[in-house]
């Protein structure tokens, strides 16, 4: 295609898949988009691991790393150790999230024994420096910040080797922001997208920031959103955008490491049944609703939930539990289970390799600028 996207990235079609899953990653690069990998929560050997693996699988095709370096969160100067950060999390918090595990049936004498990093998967200023050391260090062909302005030392870097740097926006006021500040790649990412997201729709968002950075010739523009089909990339592209991020479609492929039980739930979703809450992460996500994020988000004596990180914190152990017992069968388990995702859920239903999903986005994007088409011809 000839979307400035496809020669910005050295690919065929616009269409970028972010995952946590390497093989996805793979999968959709040779199917000629391009993967992102998800690195949020790796430390800097983890990571090397994981690229690693995926030079030596990709056959040569270009693909992309996914930070979450935020603008703004408790000790992102990385002072306080992990026993300091954890003290910070008041107990009044860990009771409430105990409470509505053990409301469910589950025991939670050991639920908070062993707590994740301080980060809670969210990088200082620190560990980025030393994450971003890594992924340039290996053939990536673009790098995104999930939260925020990246930092100078990404935008450096980034410039320096000529890798294009991405970062995600939910207003048009982070945009301009991000413009200035020198990010190639906006991901615009509507309200509709599963985890972190703003309170603009896609269908408003899109055009809205497309006219707000038209001036700034060289950054491209990627939709963000629900965006689960080739007809909504074709929709987002006609408004301005030069492609699609996803990320929800890819959670229920068949080379996907999502949990079964958390799969299964998936695919059995409906679009009205996510909702966004700050009851994970202390930022607004979307996820699918559940007693989980009903008890943050409709009980009356639910404490407010703390900044980032110190929630995840506290979501975090519990919510890792819930699926674990959720995969063994246990019922009130398997009602709390919740997971990341994206409106779009109520189209996704069925399991199909991450080839497929690229393959039928490329046949259904190609059926709708035909039926555009079929609108203006004589």
């Amino acid at each position: 295609m000839k979307s400035p996207i496809c020669q910005q990235l050295g690919i065929e079609f616009p269409l970028i898949a972010f995952t946590h899953c390497r093989d996805v990653v793979c999968a959709v690069s040779k199917a000629g988009g391009m993967g992102v990998l998800g690195a949020a929560g790796y430390s800097a050997e983890q990571l090397e691991i994981e690229l690693a693996w995926i030079d030596a699988h990709i056959e040569g095709k270009p693909y992309g790393v996914d930070l979450i370096v935020p603008t703004t969160m408790a000790n992102k100067d990385e002072k306080l150790s992990a026993d300091e950060i954890r003290a910070l999390v008041p107990d009044e918090h860990r009771d409430y999230a105990a409470g509505v595990l053990a409301r469910h049936n589950i025991d939670t004498s050991d639920l908070y024994q062993r707590t994740p990093s301080s980060g809670g998967g969210f990088l200082g200023e620190g560990q980025a420096a030393n994450i971003l050391d890594v992924a340039f260090a290996h053939p990536i062909s673009i790098i995104v910040n999930a939260l925020g302005v990246p930092p100078a030392y990404m935008l450096a870097l980034g410039k320096a080797k000529g890798v294009p740097v991405g970062a995600l926006v939910g207003t048009k006021q982070h945009a301009i922001k991000q413009a200035e500040a020198g990010v190639d790649i906006l991901i615009v990412s509507g309200t509709e997208a599963g985890g972190h997201c703003g309170e603009v729709s896609t269908m408003v968002l899109v055009p809205e920031v497309a006219d707000a950075v038209a001036d700034f010739k060289d950054v491209s523009i990627l939709a963000a959103g629900g965006i689960v089909t080739g007809r909504q990339m074709a929709a987002a592209m006609a408004m301005g955008a030069h492609g699609v991020w996803t990320g929800s479609v890819w959670l229920t492929t068949t080379e996907a490491e999502t949990s079964p039980i958390i799969k299964e739930k998936l695919l059995a979703t409906s679009s009205n049944q996510t909702v966004r809450s700050k009851s994970r992460t202390g930022k607004y996500s979307r996820q699918i609703r559940s007693p989980w994020t009903d008890a943050w988000e409709l009980a009356e004596d639910a404490p407010d939930p703390l900044p980032m990180p110190l929630q995840s914190l506290v979501s975090e152990p519990a919510l890792g539990k819930v699926t674990k017992l959720a995969e063994s069968g246990h019922e009130g388990a398997k009602q709390l289970a919740t997971y990341w995702v994206g409106q779009g859920v109520g189209l996704m239903n069925h399991s199909i390799s991450a080839k497929q999903v690229v393959y039928d986005f490329m046949e259904d994007f190609l059926n709708a600028k035909e039926r555009l088409q079929s609108f203006v011809d004589e």
